[in-house]
């Protein structure tokens, strides 16, 4: 080639190899005395001085297929930097893992096109609500839901419980918690879910058609009482900062429970603690504003009085109240010596206990159970409970009606029966009157 360039000096070579002169020379003189090998470069063949031990390589391979088995490559190399002390980089892990065959099971789906809807300003403006039931414990337990409450403005999880379903009782526990750690947040982006609104197909009732308004369902009334205001999303994708929390905790979460041999719901939540304090400190960001808007219940607010399950009753004569099987007893106060007929609140506790309220003072209560209930649901006005906040009419079984067995006409065999000769009805008839004359 260079030869048919008419390269003949090292100026001329150096131009057509794009090298330096000082390099021809040099590769000029290795040619001479060692021939085409002194062409190669001096390292090719050894190792690199920054190279990855090989020890250290099947340490990490062999950690993945037994200890951490499931992790994603980024979680995975977390891990070693904390728990196990190996500190290489995050590319390098992923080198080693993929030269075994192994890719990250965090699947990357293709992005949409969205248009983007700009966080809150300010810390305490916006929670978004949801639900997650998925296969947490990966068969170790029973298969439960994840409740949490995200801020829209930082990010961060300011409530989390694991749950047997989706439920009332889980979003009042998410949101006690909320309000006894961080203050009253200013709305709350949830969905559709019969929990936070009555479906608007259901019939309304008498007294709902007399007011011009639809009852709200315990989640409503104790945003009305918090004075929160409420968003209702559409679509997932309009509360995606939560959904994308869900996609990040059934990947880390889901690793950790299986780390740490989770199987019931008291074990899954114990973890939880942890891993949501671990993802706060790393997915954390600054908000826009640096003035928080979360608001501080006052002393006079009573927290237990409000996050509870609120029913109307009417007081017996006897001046009791039938509540679901369990009569209680109103004595007389200061107030009034009589309650009866009036229209009281029963309000019904997280620990089993009943309170009633009567213009926003307590006039009787039960003392709560030895064992309280891990689960209270809330109950329709004929005592049937529902796992969201509304109830509809079972479905019941159609009986088949009956159908009468058609038998072929049979023909008419039976003669006329005549009276005989001196029947009563052939004698003529004769009243008192003819019998006396004769």
């Amino acid at each position: 080639m260079l030869a048919s360039a008419q390269c003949r000096t090292n100026k001329q070579i150096a131009g057509a190899l794009a090298l330096s002169v000082r390099q021809v020379q040099r590769l000029k003189k290795a040619l001479r005395e060692e021939g085409p090998v002194g062409l190669a470069h001096g390292n090719r063949g050894s190792e690199a001085v920054h190279a990855l031990p090989e020890e250290v390589a099947v340490r990490v391979l062999e950690l993945y297929e037994t200890k951490y088995t499931g992790f994603n490559f980024s979680h995975f190399h977390e891990k070693l930097l904390e728990a196990e002390g190996i500190r290489i980089s995050r590319p390098t892990v992923g080198r080693v893992l993929r030269r075994a065959g192994y890719r990250s099971p965090r699947k990357r789906r293709p992005a949409k096109h969205r248009s983007r809807r700009e966080r809150r300003a300010c810390e305490g403006a916006m929670l978004q609500l949801d639900g997650s039931p998925h296969d947490w414990l990966e068969g170790r337990g029973p298969r439960i839901c994840l409740l949490g409450a995200i801020d829209d403005a930082t990010g961060k999880v300011v409530g989390s419980v694991f749950r047997q379903w989706e439920d009332a009782q889980g979003y009042f526990l998410v949101m006690r918690h909320v309000v006894s750690c961080y203050g009253i947040p200013e709305t709350v982006y949830r969905d559709r879910h019969g929990i936070f609104e009555r479906d608007p197909k259901q019939e309304e009732a008498i007294w709902e058609q007399l007011e011009g308004k639809r009852a709200t369902t315990q989640f409503g009334r104790l945003m009305e009482e918090l004075g929160i205001g409420q968003i209702a999303a559409n679509s997932p994708q309009a509360k995606g900062r939560i959904e994308r929390l869900w996609g990040t905790f059934q990947d880390r979460l889901v690793s950790e429970l299986r780390l740490a041999n989770a199987c019931t719901i008291e074990e899954a939540n114990q973890v939880l603690k942890t891993v949501v304090i671990e993802h706060n400190q790393k997915f954390h960001r600054q908000p826009q504003d640096p003035k928080s808007v979360y608001r501080k219940p006052g002393k006079e607010i009573d927290l237990g009085q409000l996050f509870c399950f609120k029913y109307k009753r009417s007081v017996a004569m006897d001046n009791t109240v039938t509540f679901f099987g369990t009569t209680i007893q109103i004595e007389p106060g200061p107030a009034r010596r009589s309650y009866a007929r009036c229209l009281v609140d029963v309000h019904e506790q997280f620990d089993g206990s009943l309170r009633i309220y009567y213009q926003a003072k307590c006039t009787a209560k039960t003392q709560p159970p030895a064992v309280p209930p891990s689960v209270i649901r809330v109950r329709h006005s004929n005592g049937r409970y529902t796992q969201e906040c509304q109830w509809t009419a079972p479905q019941e079984t159609p009986k088949p009606k009956a159908t009468a067995l058609l038998l072929p006409a049979q023909p008419n065999t039976t003669k006329p029966n005549k009276p005989a000769a001196d029947h009563p009805w052939r004698r003529p008839w004769v009243t008192k009157s003819q019998t006396s004359k004769g």
